[in-house]
């Protein structure tokens, strides 16, 4: 063999080597960018449905979440205006402001208030309530009446008669408990009874007031 033909014999198998090293290379580089391709599709469907997730999340903590919380504090707040708003504001016997609220069906609260400061809380809820603030004596009505008065103290136990012809016989129950019963053309009409609180009468239009002291006023 010549030695041209030796060196074409060896540059033909260093292009074929060249060729297939050339193929082989493409076919790594096909594979490498399917690989990626389908490795960059997959994570955007887990993406997508992250992001699915994520936004079913946001959604459910914003709808249950934050919007329940946002409801119950709306509530409170509302609740709160409401508490802070009262029906109806009227000016007491010794000067004092009573702020009457409307809770519900005969069920009221009476806070008294004077120079911005609140004295004094008390509801009638489904019967009348009194109280002996220091002298002055106050009805709040189950149906939302109030009256004020001073005077016409008297102080169980004992029989006593009452403005607007009522006699009232007040006995001692037990400590800061006082029950009276209120009488009228000699039967019992109604009975109060002060149990750790004062409590308070409309009886047609007569207001009386028995304290956990066994202090029984009326006023007409």
């Amino acid at each position: 063999m010549s030695s041209n033909t030796a060196v074409r014999t060896v540059r033909r198998r260093t292009l074929r080597v060249a060729a297939a090293a050339l193929v082989v290379a493409a076919g790594l580089t096909l594979t490498a960018c399917n690989d990626s391709d389908a490795n960059a599709s997959k994570p955007a469907a887990s993406a997508s449905s992250s992001s699915a997730d994520s936004a079913t999340g946001a959604k459910g903590s914003d709808g249950n979440g934050a919007k329940g919380s946002n409801a119950k504090v709306g509530t409170e707040s509302g609740a709160a205006d409401q508490a802070a708003s009262p029906d109806r504001s009227e000016t007491l016997v010794d000067g004092s402001t009573a702020k009457i609220y409307k809770l519900g069906e005969q069920h009221y609260r009476l806070k008294i208030v004077n120079d911005g400061d609140v004295l004094a809380t008390f509801e009638a809820n489904g019967r009348d309530a009194g109280l002996d603030a220091n002298g002055m004596y106050v009805v709040l009505t189950m149906g939302g009446e109030v009256q004020s008065w001073m005077g016409g103290e008297h102080r169980g136990p004992g029989t006593f008669e009452l403005a607007g012809g009522w006699t009232a016989k007040v006995t001692k129950v037990g400590e800061a408990q006082y029950r009276a019963e209120i009488i009228g053309h000699g039967d019992v009409m109604g009975t109060m009874e002060a149990n750790g609180r004062d409590a308070g009468l409309d009886a047609n239009g007569v207001y009386i007031v028995l304290s956990t002291r066994g202090v029984i006023s009326a006023h007409e």
